[in-house]
């Protein structure tokens, strides 16, 4: 796949996700948060009231070290894709 076709399976994978309006599972979230951190380029401090989750988020983000932005928002759409697949 061509990075301009990736881009647009990507967003629509993030739209997908940000129009469901069910709670998804705490893992689930977590690798969502990682690779789409690692997608964007963004690299901000997590910011969750909650140390804990900090550092989780932080824990996820360097798992994902040795894979490039194109390989993270592969691995996203294909995360989004099998979520609503099995969902049904």
């Amino acid at each position: 796949m061509d990075s301009k076709a990736l881009d647009i399976e990507f967003k629509e994978a993030v739209s997908r996700i940000n129009d469901h309006k069910e709670p998804f599972p705490a893992d689930f979230l977590l690798r969502l948060y990682a690779y789409y951190k690692k997608a964007t380029n963004d690299y901000g401090r997590p910011s969750s009231k909650k140390p804990i989750i900090n550092a989780f988020k932080t824990n996820a983000l360097f798992q994902l070290e040795d894979i490039s932005e194109d390989e993270a928002k592969q691995q996203y759409i294909d995360l989004v894709n099998g979520y609503f697949l099995y969902r049904k």
